[in-house]
């Protein structure tokens, strides 16, 4: 008697499970997705905008006009030992005049309020900056070269990251596709079962089985929906856009 309060039991809960199942609809149910497949947003378009929104991209373009800016600099350093100097002065002006003609000897101090000027351009030449000028050089373009392979290098691993987040999209999408398929066929399959069993052609035992299998299918699909919808969501997340599904026949 407990067996088979047990069994009736499983049997009430699946029953209305299967009536919850038949009753729920999804997105991607209600687009028919077995009639087509969904078209995402070409590869590189999502490459693209993933870059341009980078801000470890945006952090190596900062850098690499810091090092441009950095030589040259360093190209125009020797200018900094030329230049063009100046001097304006007015006030009083002592002027000492000693006059001697082998007979007399004559001194005069003379105080005017005069305006002065002087101007000249000057050039040093350092041996330091005249030796190590052409290194300084070097290293600063050395430097803008490295600077733009890191940024390069940071664009490479956006790519391939990308690439393999779109082909994972793409396959939890087919993975989809397969557990819409099998729970619609498992829905048919549990519709005849249960008129078959309601007119004594198939056992309990039977019924509860196939009962069973369509719950499996049911917790699969929701599965596969969730892992699709995070990898499509992650990936809009990088793009910076939400992905238009379009079924294409």
């Amino acid at each position: 008697m407990n067996k088979l309060f047990h069994i009736i039991s499983i049997l009430s809960l699946m029953i209305i499970s299967f009536n919850r199942l038949e009753a729920q609809t999804s997105e991607f149910e209600n687009s028919s997705l077995n009639d087509g497949r969904f078209q995402f947003p070409p590869l590189q378009t999502i490459i693209d905008s993933v870059i341009k929104r980078s801000a470890k991209v945006a952090f190596r373009n900062n850098n690499i006009r810091s090092k441009e800016a950095t030589l040259a600099t360093e190209r125009i350093h020797w200018s900094r030992n030329m230049g063009i100097s100046g001097d304006t002065r007015y006030g009083n002006l002592s002027n000492f005049a000693n006059t001697e003609d082998g007979l007399t000897n004559s001194q005069a101090l003379t105080t005017s309020r005069q305006f002065t000027y002087s101007a000249g351009i000057f050039i040093k030449f350092p041996l330091f900056d005249a030796i190590n000028r052409k290194h300084q050089i070097k290293l600063a373009s050395a430097e803008v070269d490295a600077a733009k392979s890191m940024a390069e290098s940071q664009k490479e691993e956006i790519r391939q990251t990308v690439i393999a987040m779109y082909q994972n999209l793409i396959l939890k999408e087919k993975l989809l596709q397969i557990r819409s398929k099998m729970l619609g066929d498992g829905r048919v399959n549990k519709q005849m079962v249960e008129k078959e069993f309601r007119n004594g052609i198939v056992p309990l035992s039977e019924y509860v089985r196939i009962s069973g299998m369509t719950i499996d299918m049911e917790a699969a699909y929701e599965t596969a929906m969730s892992e699709f919808i995070t990898a499509k969501q992650l990936l809009e997340d990088m793009a910076g856009f939400a992905f238009e599904l379009k079924l294409s026949n």
